[in-house]
């Protein structure tokens, strides 16, 4: 079964760190039938009392208008690629290696697993980063 590398944007925004502040940013969301894939949420410890939500996908005029309105934004300092396919024991490795082979560095990583099935989402600090790995990727998982 094949991987599937896609670009995605990925949104980003600042979120206070008190109970019902992230529950209120994704009622807002969901309110817009925004469905999401792929949430973080963390503080932030260089700044106290804040923190950092990161989401995608974000589709739509409505669901942009919707994480305009909570405060996020497309992350644009980041060009994120999104792989999904089957899971096996060694793919994070295989991920990272072909990556640190064609000399590109990973600004961001998040996975997980679902079933028989995982998804990662890549960041990097350009797009042509971001190109240059989806071929590294697609060629290193062909095998």
């Amino acid at each position: 079964m094949a991987y599937q590398i896609t670009r995605e944007d990925v949104w980003v925004g600042a979120i206070e760190d008190r109970p019902g502040e992230l529950a209120a940013k994704l009622e807002a969301l969901s309110q817009a039938a925004v469905n999401l894939e792929f949430l973080i949420a963390r503080r932030a410890p260089e700044k106290p009392g804040t923190g950092v939500l990161f989401v995608a996908p974000i589709g739509g005029e409505e669901a942009a208008r919707a994480a305009e309105k909570v405060g996020l934004s497309k992350w644009v300092s980041a060009h994120s690629l999104r792989l999904e396919g089957p899971d096996r024991p060694e793919l994070g490795a295989r991920i990272a290696w072909a990556v640190a082979h064609a000399g590109i560095n990973m600004r961001g990583v998040s996975a997980a697993k679902f079933g028989d099935r995982a998804v990662f989402y890549l960041a990097f600090d350009s797009n042509h980063d971001a190109e240059r790995a989806a071929e590294e990727l697609a060629n290193a998982l062909r095998q």
